[in-house]
């Protein structure tokens, strides 16, 4: 082989070799979480940008979701930057469910009313109160802005513990506040304080995704007449039949 064809070839190689081999073409990946988590994802942007400067901390935001019964993990911790939600229990109001089925009923903003108030809140300092340590809120929407003096906060209570759950049903109620569970409190303290965004509304929305229709409750036959049954102190049974750690 001549000197300048073996030069050719070298050269040739050496093209060969400097040109990138074209990526393999992905298929199309899934955005992260499940259909419910993409519009937890996609609700807690909208919020953030309608709150604006109100909120400083814009990792994390905490959704309530009242639409769902009190025994589900329905207070939801939405981390924008991991993609991924976290759920826990959480308390409503009396005032928002006077029956204690479970469910909220209503809203209010009125001061005594012991109802939860729907909207969005930043999160405040620590403090420590009747409850122990807790979370002062501020309310941002015309529906919550009495939050502040009606001393609506994040707080631990004995009747948001999962075991509540186990032997009742559902969970006590506070006096409008976010009641929750002992060590669902102390992660709520690391992770929703400080100027983040709480959100509280009627969402319902399942693990799949769909939104759950609570069915309508039936009324009573007419011709069986509500019974009452009157609870004494010292009846020995009655403590079984009412549910402690209302408040």
């Amino acid at each position: 082989m001549k000197r300048r064809d073996l030069l050719k070839g070298t050269l040739a190689t050496g093209a060969a070799l400097s040109v990138p081999a074209m990526p393999k073409l992905l298929a199309a990946q899934p955005r992260a979480g499940s259909l419910r988590d993409r519009k937890l994802f996609a609700l807690a942007k909208e919020q953030l940008d309608k709150a604006g400067a109100a909120i400083w901390k814009r990792d994390i935001v905490g959704i309530a979701d009242f639409g769902l019964h009190s025994a589900r993990n329905r207070f939801h911790f939405v981390n924008l930057e991991r993609q991924e939600v976290k759920s826990y229990l959480v308390s409503h109001g009396t005032g928002s469910d006077p029956e204690h089925d479970g469910w909220l009923n209503n809203y209010s903003n009125v001061e005594g009313s012991n109802a939860t108030s729907k909207g969005a809140y930043v999160t405040w300092e620590w403090y420590v109160g009747r409850y122990g340590t807790s979370v002062r809120l501020g309310g941002l929407d015309a529906t919550n802005d009495a939050a502040l003096r009606r001393y609506i906060v994040m707080h631990r209570a004995k009747y948001a513990e999962p075991s509540h759950v186990t032997r009742w049903g559902r969970l006590g109620r506070s006096n409008g506040c976010f009641a929750l569970g002992e060590e669902q409190f102390r992660i709520a303290l690391l992770n929703l304080s400080g100027g983040r965004l709480l959100y509280a509304d009627t969402l319902g929305l399942q693990e799949d995704g769909s939104v759950y229709q609570r069915p309508l409750p039936q009324p009573a036959p007419q011709s069986q007449a509500p019974q009452t049954q009157i609870l004494r102190p010292d009846d020995p049974t009655a403590t079984q039949r009412t549910n402690p750690g209302v408040f």
